[in-house]
């Protein structure tokens, strides 16, 4: 049965408005952001397929434009949707954590860190630039690709540093493979990164290593 025939409080969108979005499941969730199914399949069984096919509601928003795309049936338009509404909860995340003092917001931080880092196939380098008080100026993605693979410039982090007039950092990056442990090529990188910042009175407060669920503080292990 095609889902416009339905009984009317059934319908998604519908028993969205009725009751509100807390009431409804993963998949009718995801049903209405989708609007609409594909060739064959409605668009509740097209949401039931996205949550088996990559493994839950994590999974399907943390998918790529070619995951998603690879699915037959499934085109951009769609993945533009999934992609909407993963960015406006990372912009949601990182409006709250410029309205605090980042240190006493740690878990605010990590939250957003996770939310925008967790289960990325590649490695990006990240920095939090923070003021005298430790609010946050911005965050802003440096480096991609391994830490061993792909170069880490002190000189750059120097340059931003003095860009956005900066007064201490917080560096983050993902490791893939979902373990939070620091490498020995973590702790290198900050250690020379820490000497460059020195050099302009800016203070590297931490590194946080991003795994899955985990997230590692090098500052709380006494690794910096």
């Amino acid at each position: 049965m095609n889902i416009s025939n339905w009984p009317l409080l059934e319908r998604p969108k519908e028993k969205l408005i009725s009751f509100g979005a807390d009431k409804l499941s993963d998949a009718e969730l995801i049903a209405c952001v989708l609007q609409s199914g594909i060739k064959g399949l409605d668009v509740m069984e097209l949401a039931r397929l996205l949550l088996v096919e990559f493994d839950g509601l994590r999974g399907v928003l943390g998918a790529s434009r070619d995951e998603i795309c690879g699915v037959k049936g499934l085109g951009e338009s769609k993945y533009a949707r999934l992609a909407v509404i993963v960015e406006l909860g990372n912009r949601c995340r990182l409006e709250s954590l410029k309205k605090r003092e980042v240190l006493n917001g740690a878990s605010h931080t990590k939250e957003y860190l996770k939310a925008k880092y967790q289960g990325l196939d590649s490695e990006i380098f990240s920095c939090l630039f923070l003021d005298s008080q430790h609010q946050l100026i911005v965050v802003e993605e440096l480096f991609s690709g391994t830490i061993d693979g792909a170069a880490v410039y002190p000189r750059e982090v120097v340059k931003k540093c003095l860009k956005y007039g900066s007064a201490a950092v917080i560096f983050a990056h993902n490791h893939p493979s979902g373990i939070a442990e620091p490498s020995q090529a973590d702790i290198a990188i900050t250690a020379k990164l820490k000497s460059a910042l020195a050099t302009i009175d800016v203070r590297v407060l931490d590194h946080l290593i991003i795994g899955d669920p985990n997230i590692t503080s090098l500052a709380e292990r006494g690794l910096m």
